[in-house]
């Protein structure tokens, strides 16, 4: 595939700031924590942004919020379908329900349990599938189609990409300018608009993605400049077993991210452990990935950090509890 074109975006720093307007007293305002620990042991004055904290548990809340109050009438009525592995689904499920919209998820069949429950306790509709044997996006639109419905994809749409980046918005208001933002990576709606956001809070700032060593796909992309992808990584993080980067959001993610690293499972799990038993809070793998690149020492070989800002972002707490306890 071609490089995509980087002089038009679908997402600049003014829908960040229209959606932040949007998502007040609706969306949480999540804690910044510090951490003498994290400080000693990385020579560097780290700032977390904890989206565990967030409505649903997860950063995600923002962008499906943010995209489903800017529907039509005619489209809240006929209600919403989104596709997502877990995180995405709870927030359109809250989000449907706060706003009076009918959501239906389509999710994989071995998403987390506890991501199943919560999503159909918000008052959804689930949908299960093989991920071996289906395509989440061709099922999706199928059922879209059938009943009426407006699709709310997980990373690759404007007004979900500019809700994530009210994070990062927040995250360098609170904390103030920052030298550099690692940000979890998935499909890269979180990483795009934080990135977005960071070159106009935070100018200098370098923005660092990071994902899953078994799911490099965008790493990979950010390297060669075309999109590479990745069909159904197998990895513990489980809200980063995307296919590839967007067709918003590899654009995005070319013109405003300067870096992009991966951490092993192992070193993923033993990152997040450290995290629950150091700063006694719950966060899931996925969530847990900016901050194993920082404390496994991925930032060491690429980046002279010692003594900088860093902000980090912690993208979700729903963690399948029991599930994990079988790695500690």
């Amino acid at each position: 595939m071609n490089e995509p074109p980087i002089h038009a975006f679908a997402v600049g720093y003014e829908d960040v700031a229209s959606a932040a307007r949007r998502l007040e007293g609706h969306a949480r305002r999540t804690p910044v924590m510090r951490s003498r620990s994290v400080d000693e042991r990385t020579g560097a004055q780290v700032y977390f942004k904890c989206e565990n904290f967030q409505r649903m548990g997860a950063f995600k809340f923002r962008g499906a919020y943010n995209a489903l109050a800017q529907l039509t009438a005619e489209q809240k009525r006929h209600g919403v379908l989104a596709y997502s592995s877990g995180n995405h689904a709870q927030a359109v499920a809250l989000a449907g329900r706060l706003l009076g919209l009918k959501a239906v998820i389509v999710m994989p069949l071995d998403a987390p349990q506890v991501k199943l429950a919560a999503t159909r306790g918000y008052g959804a509709e689930v949908i299960t599938y093989d991920p071996r044997t289906a395509r989440r996006e061709e099922l999706a639109a199928s059922i879209a189609k059938e009943r009426g419905m407006s699709v709310i994809p997980p990373y690759d749409h404007a007004h979900v990409v500019a809700g994530q980046g009210t994070a990062a918005k927040e995250l360098i208001e609170e904390a103030g300018p920052l030298d550099f933002l690692l940000v979890p990576c998935g499909g890269g709606g979180l990483l795009s608009g934080c990135a977005v956001a960071a070159s106009h809070c935070s100018p200098g700032c370098k923005v660092i993605g990071v994902e899953p060593e078994a799911g490099d796909d965008a790493t990979r992309s950010f390297r060669a400049r075309t999109l590479q992808s990745c069909h159904n990584p197998d990895t513990i993080a489980d809200g980063a077993r995307t296919p590839s980067l967007g067709k918003i959001t590899f654009p995005l993610v070319l013109q405003y991210v300067h870096d992009m690293l991966t951490v092993s499972d192992t070193e993923l799990l033993r990152s997040m452990f450290w995290i629950w038993e150091r700063m006694k809070i719950v966060i899931e793998p996925t969530g847990a990935l900016a901050a194993s690149a920082l404390l496994e020492g991925k930032l060491d070989a690429r980046h002279d950090y010692k003594g900088s800002r860093i902000g980090v972002v912690i993208s979700g707490g729903n963690a399948d509890i029991k599930a994990l306890c079988r790695f500690i």
